[in-house]
């Protein structure tokens, strides 16, 4: 199966009080709301992030972005007030740890060299 772009998905409770988290953590708003309750987010050709209105599976859900400069984005997010976590070291990244306002996990990861 060749596969053309992989969309990353969280469930929300409320998608109008979600999307102002989101667009801080991302740095910009939905590229797209291609249908009712849903926000889009493209990254690049082949990676999107979709935010879906669906308060029995919010909350649940678990997204890890690599990113390259993880203390910088971690300043960035503090200063959003998104309360990022501390700089963990695991045994070949660095990451930090935040919650959306339905408490799915957000992990930002960078590679240690």
């Amino acid at each position: 199966m060749p596969i053309e772009k992989v969309f990353a998905h969280i469930s929300c409770s409320n998608l109008e009080s979600s999307i102002p988290w989101f667009t801080k953590l991302f740095s910009r708003a939905p590229d797209e709301s291609p249908m009712e309750g849903l926000a889009e987010w493209h990254q690049n050709n082949q990676a999107a992030f979709q935010l879906f209105q669906d308060p029995k599976n919010a909350g649940h859900a678990t997204m890890t972005l690599g990113v390259s400069d993880l203390g910088s984005e971690r300043s960035r997010l503090a200063e959003l007030k998104l309360q990022p976590g501390p700089i963990e070291e695991a045994d070949y990244v660095s990451l930090v740890r935040l919650r959306d306002p339905d408490q799915n996990l957000i992990v930002l990861a960078q590679k240690r060299e």
